[in-house]
């Protein structure tokens, strides 16, 4: 092998294999860890596209280039084979390796132990003839206790740092640098090995490798699409199209599982035209796709159903149900984001006014059952490592086998409306997590998984910009009902904005949800007439399935409730409800339960004694 750069770069290789070759001269041992349990593209000289090798066969084709002859590996269940590289024959390199005196199957193995591994390591990195190179892969596994090895792992790996520095490059022939037969460690992480073998060892070198970036996912895309169903015969726009669709939706995944998504994609007549959909059902574990199915004209006509539920709020509704339609076509995100949740809505404004009670609308609107939605209550997330519940401990504590509430839900429903109620009271720390999934929908958990939110609808609530902090850092007022709706909006955005921005530092995070903020406005006395009438009529009628009897209210009775709960609209609908539970429903059930009797009940007057509200029904005869 020539030692000019120039030669190295002009390979076209990922900067850890040039790594790897430049410094085959110079050290006798390496170290790979990181992304080592992945797919490598190679592309030899006179092939028209790369393939996807193993990390033994990728390497085995470096080496080769590099002039080593012969690549042994070994493994501590199989013990030692041969990765061939092409055109290489498997019966010459068995007679070639003869010396080591292995038992070789037909299929190019031989069963041996790490204590077998140890012992023909001098023979080995020593022997002079033909460059060889040995590939000790799985070496995370050849110690019980990195921190506690046995006498007998204490002496192998003594044998291996003993070698390390004894052995001495042999020339490789006239105008070629001398060359070590190296001795390549392939673990998960450098600190699983002793680190007396590892640190500070002039012979060593660790190299890192690092997850595929897209140059590696373009190198390997052309061999994989051109296998997808419909690939043969298709034009080159439609190729390049679905081409770059697997590159840009398998970011942060491994080319392993690029491969494995189209070979999902041959295995269920997913065609060249909808690879996507192929990645969707990869990452997501499933075939079905609840967004694709849903009822269209239900959701034209949707207006109607959520104008029932939440009155006084057409601003509102209005936009969240774009973002809705916006989710059904599939337009979330711009060109190459498609990654992102499928809706994000910001919902803002006084207490009382619908917004949770919006969230659960749109749930039933998509999924026909409003309580189908996942919620988090984020006052319980105001501790710095409550993040924990959320994604699940790290390894080494406890609870890494359990998971996060909001990893787990997500992996067993990824179709999903998820609530997060008052976002504000969260911890910061929190607030970061929405960070990657709101700009690339995905979250790692604790254990290390990667968990999407492509195909959830997210729906944060916070009363944030209806009270501000004054110059002497008290809370007032920011906002009132004497504002009209336009000045709510400016007022109630323009606090959220300098929330976000000066108070957490984190503008990044309301970047990305972008124009997704609806602002609710005040509960208006004409409003709250209607949401009272409609709460006295839910009541009534759930009295009657409870109980079977028909109560009526008289005007009289109607007007004094009417007065008792529209008094303080300061807690909007809620505030509403509450009066009518303490000034109707818990009288009416002690009428009830006390007083049995069949027919209609009629309620005639309202009167208070003591505190508590009494209902006056007519007697049987006035009735």
């Amino acid at each position: 092998m020539s030692d000019d750069p120039a030669t190295i770069e002009s390979l076209q290789l990922p900067r850890w294999s040039r790594d790897l070759l430049r410094f085959l001269p110079l050290k006798s041992q390496f170290l790979l860890t990181g992304n080592v349990r992945d797919r490598y593209p190679w592309k030899g000289s006179g092939e028209g596209r790369s393939r996807p090798l193993s990390l033994l066969g990728y390497l085995t084709e470096l080496l080769r280039t590099a002039g080593i002859s012969h690549v042994l590996a070994f493994d501590p269940v199989c013990g030692f084979s041969l990765p061939l590289a092409a055109g290489v024959d498997l019966a010459a390199e068995i007679q070639s390796l003869g010396f080591l005196g292995l038992n070789w199957s037909k299929t190019g193995r031989a069963v041996a132990t790490p204590a077998r591994l140890f012992e023909l390591l001098p023979a080995i990195v020593n022997h002079s003839g033909e460059r060889i190179a040995l590939l000790a892969d799985f070496s995370s596994r050849y110690l019980i206790r990195v921190d506690l090895p046995t006498a007998d792992e204490h002496h192998w790996f003594t044998t291996a740092l003993v070698m390390a520095h004894e052995v001495r490059p042999q020339p490789m022939g006239p105008g070629q640098a001398p060359l070590f037969n190296p001795l390549v460690w392939i673990a998960d992480k450098e600190g699983d090995l002793p680190p007396w073998l590892v640190v500070n060892n002039p012979r060593m070198r660790s190299i890192a490798v690092p997850p595929p970036n897209r140059t590696s996912r373009r190198q390997l895309v052309g061999t994989l699409v051109a296998g997808l169903p419909g690939a043969a015969g298709s034009d080159a726009a439609v190729i390049a199209e679905a081409e770059t669709t697997l590159v840009e939706q398998c970011d942060g995944l491994m080319l392993l599982d690029m491969v494995a998504i189209t070979d999902l994609c041959r295995r269920e007549s997913v065609p060249l035209t909808a690879v996507g959909d192929g990645i969707r059902r990869y990452k997501l574990g499933v075939t079905e796709n609840p967004w694709a199915n849903l009822d269209r004209q239900r959701i034209r006509d949707a207006n109607a159903m959520v104008a029932r539920r939440i009155k006084g709020q057409t601003h509102a509704v209005t936009k969240m149900l774009d973002i809705v339609k916006r989710a059904v076509i599939g337009l979330t995100g711009e060109q190459g984001r498609l990654g992102r949740p499928r809706g994000v809505a910001f919902l803002a404004g006084p207490t009382g006014t619908g917004k949770t009670e919006l969230a659960k609308t749109i749930t039933e609107l998509l999924f026909g059952d409003e309580s189908a939605y996942i919620r988090f209550d984020m006052s319980e997330f105001s501790a710095e490592h409550s993040d924990q519940r959320l994604i699940g401990a790290p390894p080494g504590y406890v609870g890494y086998d359990i998971g996060g509430e909001l990893t787990n839900a997500i992996r067993e429903k990824p179709f999903s409306v998820v609530l997060f109620d008052e976002i504000e009271k969260a911890h910061p720390r929190i607030l970061d997590k929405f960070l990657q999934v709101l700009d690339d929908g995905v979250l790692t958990s604790g254990r290390g998984e990667r968990v999407y939110f492509s195909e959830a609808f997210l729906i944060f609530t916070s009363n944030l910009g209806i009270y501000r902090l004054d110059a002497n850092n008290e809370r007032v007022a920011n906002t009132t009902e004497d504002d009209g709706f336009d000045d709510v909006q400016t007022k109630v955005a323009a606090e959220i904005d300098r929330y976000f921005k000066f108070d957490l530092g984190r503008p990044e995070l309301l970047n990305r949800i972008g124009e997704n903020i609806i602002v609710f406005d005040f509960i208006r006395p004409d409003i709250a007439e209607q949401i009272y009438s409609m709460m006295v009529t839910s009541i009534l009628a759930r009295v009657q399935q409870a109980s079977g009897r028909q109560v009526q209210l008289s005007d009289a009775v109607l007007d004094r409730l009417r007065e008792l709960c529209l008094a303080d609209l300061s807690d909007g609908g809620r505030g509403i409800r509450n009066q009518l539970e303490a000034h109707l429903v818990n009288p009416l059930a002690r009428l009830l339960f006390d007083e049995a009797g069949e027919g209609v009940l009629a309620i005639d007057s309202v009167t208070a004694q003591r505190g508590l509200t009494v209902l006056h029904p007519l007697s049987p005869a006035e009735n």
